[in-house]
């Protein structure tokens, strides 16, 4: 029997449980504890720009990076800059991603917002857009107007459940084109949706997402570059509440028994490295159906446009009770990737644009929030 990364660090975790003492077994359940505050506290606040923006940082956003700077010095606005140590360099080297994250942070903003009646005017980029790079520049400055909104509760009143659902799908359960049609209604910012439960594309875009999995994690400056991020135990996750955590009794276990470090997970011959590559892809093999998102150029502002309809995508389907996880790889612009890039293009693409996001959709078991950093660490200027 083939067993899966999941599987084999289970059985691992579970003999090492089995040989731990009262104290190891009081360390090994611990949850991370400051890192999930700000999803309880999200709304508790009582200045409007404050109470919207504790909604906001839970967005998606790439490696869970969470690179917003907030500036509150104007009344009645919100000015928005990038993070510039947030950013992913190797696997993420225009920074299109991160600016895809920024809409979704802008997005869920709006819609908090909305509320409690305010509309949102956004200017974006007002300092002008470079291409190739962020710049210190401003990325989007937010002026609330009250009265100008109609609150969108059927999207927002899914805020707090809303997850990457990053599983493996029951692949007894296809994904009906009716709930397809549903979910693709709320896109509504300015992107172009496209979505298919067909067996052969969906075959097809299984293959075309682990093969650009495969080549991110085999190429070592794009896999070193989420391995750095890794934040293993709940110790490192309140620490440092973003990257890719990895909490639970499992991970605590192999991490105190020495099994599983950043280290190990870099180790091209170890358990954690060649276990994980094939968790990876088997997890992508589970696809039932696709969505895209496509803009007619590849503007900063049509990126963020993007991010805005993604997270607007995510809320409609987590209340249609389907799991979502972006499979952006084969979206990467790094040289090892041109191949996947250039097919991903010409098959969701076929008419011209630029596509912004792809993901995979299926029935999953939900999983705990991702950690954060707390609100007010994001404010620069009160």
């Amino acid at each position: 029997m083939t067993l899966t990364r999941r599987k084999t660090l289970t059985l691992l975790g579970g003999g090492c449980v089995l040989a731990a003492g009262s104290a190891t077994a009081y360390s090994v359940t611990r949850t991370p504890q400051t890192a999930l505050v700000p999803w309880a506290v999200a709304g508790r606040y009582d200045e409007q720009r404050m109470r919207a923006l504790s909604y906001a940082i839970l967005a998606p956003n790439p490696h869970n990076r969470q690179p917003w700077q907030v500036d509150l010095r104007k009344e009645g606005e919100v000015t928005l800059r990038v993070d510039r140590t947030r950013l992913l360099p190797h696997t993420d080297p225009f920074s299109r991603q991160i600016v895809v994250g920024l809409g979704c942070f802008l997005e869920l903003m709006t819609l908090a917002a909305a509320q409690d009646g305010y509309g949102i005017a956004l200017d974006l980029f007002p300092d002008g857009e470079d291409p190739k790079a962020l710049t210190e520049g401003r990325v989007a400055v937010a002026r609330f107007v009250p009265g100008a909104a109609e609150p969108d509760a059927g999207l927002f009143a899914h805020t707090m459940a809303r997850q990457s659902l990053k599983e493996p799908y029951d692949t007894t359960r296809p994904g009906a084109g009716t709930v397809l049609d549903r979910i693709a209604s709320a896109v509504t910012r300015g992107s172009a949706i496209d979505s298919s439960n067909d067996p052969e594309q969906v075959a097809a875009l299984r293959l075309l997402t682990v093969r650009a999995f495969e080549i991110e994690f085999e190429t070592p400056r794009t896999y070193k570059e989420s391995v750095d991020l890794f934040r293993i135990g709940h110790r490192e996750v309140d620490a440092n509440p973003d990257g890719i955590d990895f909490t639970g009794p499992t991970f605590e276990t192999l991490r105190m028994a020495g099994l599983f470090s950043r280290e190990a997970a870099l180790d091209r011959n170890g358990m954690s490295y060649r276990q994980g590559l094939s968790q990876i892809t088997e997890t992508a093999m589970t696809g039932m159906a696709y969505v895209w998102l496509t803009t007619a150029d590849n503007t900063r502002a049509a990126q963020i446009t993007a991010g805005r309809d993604w997270l607007r995508l995510n809320l409609a389907t987590t209340a249609a009770g389907l799991g979502m996880q972006p499979m952006s790889q084969a979206l990467q612009e790094f040289p090892e990737m041109t191949g996947p890039y250039q097919e991903a293009q010409q098959m969701l693409a076929p008419g011209g644009g630029t596509v912004q996001m792809l993901g995979r959709l299926g029935y999953g078991t939900p999983v705990p929030h991702s950690p954060r950093w707390p609100l007010e660490s994001k404010i620069v200027h009160a």
